[in-house]
């Protein structure tokens, strides 16, 4: 009897995604917008990105995805960010009117601060970067194994990618987390930039 009963009650509606600033049910491809002040991604119907979009604590975020093929990125001037993971992605805070560079943990994106020294030649030797948008968007890199990688892509997909992670963490070094999904997210990457 209790599986003729499973069989009458209605199957669970899928749930829609809804807009964090009203409340509209969005489409699966819809924006988000960057709230600054807690650097929180909030999911946005269309009327809202355009009513918040101007306002100071508000940024849209980048709809860009570039993928960097004769990127420039000596070893030692990696090693001069002193990060302790081989995968990064490094934005232009207007809140902390720095560069800061963020890579993933158990505990989801770990920030630092970068020597802008280090930053600065870094532009100079890929000028692309004077272009990169303040809290929009962020050049991700992926130096951990095999040829070395790197894009500009909207913030939002940084976060997804260290969502990922800490989502399918195991143990200290997170067990199969990373080297499942940082191929995986590249692979997204170069299709969404067109690269054959």
């Amino acid at each position: 009897m209790t599986g003729l009963g499973r069989l009458a009650r209605p199957a669970p509606v899928a749930q829609t995604e809804k807009c964090e600033l009203c409340g509209q049910p969005l489409s699966d491809e819809h924006r988000h917008l960057l709230e600054l002040n807690e650097r929180r991604i909030l999911c946005a119907c269309e009327p809202c990105l355009a009513m918040k979009s101007g306002l100071e604590n508000y940024c849209p975020v980048s709809t860009r995805t570039l993928w960097l093929d004769d990127f420039v990125f000596p070893d030692e001037l990696w090693s001069a960010f002193q990060l302790p993971v081989g995968l990064a992605f490094f934005m232009r805070s207007t809140g902390t009117n720095t560069v800061v560079a963020l890579y993933p943990s158990p505990a989801g994106a770990t920030e630092c601060e970068l020597h802008l020294e280090s930053w600065d030649k870094l532009v100079e030797y890929n000028p692309i970067l004077l272009d990169l948008e303040a809290d929009a968007e962020a050049l991700v890199v992926n130096r951990m194994v095999g040829a070395h990688q790197h894009a500009i892509v909207p913030i939002d997909e940084c976060y997804r990618l260290v969502g990922l992670i800490k989502s399918t963490w195991q143990g200290i070094s997170g067990g199969s987390a990373i080297e499942d999904a940082v191929p995986k997210f590249f692979d997204y990457v170069r299709d969404k930039a067109g690269v054959i």
